[in-house]
C-alpha cells in the first residue's frame, strides 16, 4: 500500500489534449501525467483513493523527449510518462 504522499505525487496533472477528451467521451477513459517511476498498481490505488472513483484498467506509455537546440548547444527534453486510466460505467472525474 503506498502512503498519501505517494498518491499525491503519482497524479501530476491531467493531460488535457483532443485525444485525450475523445477518450473520456468514447470510452470514459482520464489521462494523467504520471512520474516515469510509477506502475500501474500505483497509480490505480491514487485515482481510486483521491478521486473516490473504481477504475477498470489503466494503460500506460513513456513518451520519449525531444531534442531541442538553442544556438550552439543541444539538449534534451526530459522523457514523462502518460496514464490512461479507465473508469466503471456512470463514474467520471471533474479534471478541470
Amino acid at each position: 500500500m503506498t502512503s498519501i504522499d505517494r498518491m499525491y505525487r503519482v497524479i501530476r496533472k491531467p493531460h488535457i489534449t483532443e485525444k485525450a477528451s475523445d477518450g473520456t467521451a468514447v470510452r470514459n477513459a482520464y489521462t494523467f501525467r504520471v512520474p516515469v517511476d510509477a506502475n500501474k498498481v500505483e497509480i490505480r490505488q491514487a485515482v481510486e483513493k483521491l478521486f473516490g472513483v473504481q477504475v477498470m484498467g489503466v494503460n500506460t506509455l513513456t513518451v520519449k523527449g525531444k531534442a531541442r537546440r538553442r544556438g550552439y548547444s543541444a539538449g534534451q527534453v526530459p522523457d514523462w510518462k502518460k496514464a490512461m486510466v479507465v473508469l466503471s460505467e456512470g463514474q467520471t472525474i471533474d479534471v478541470l
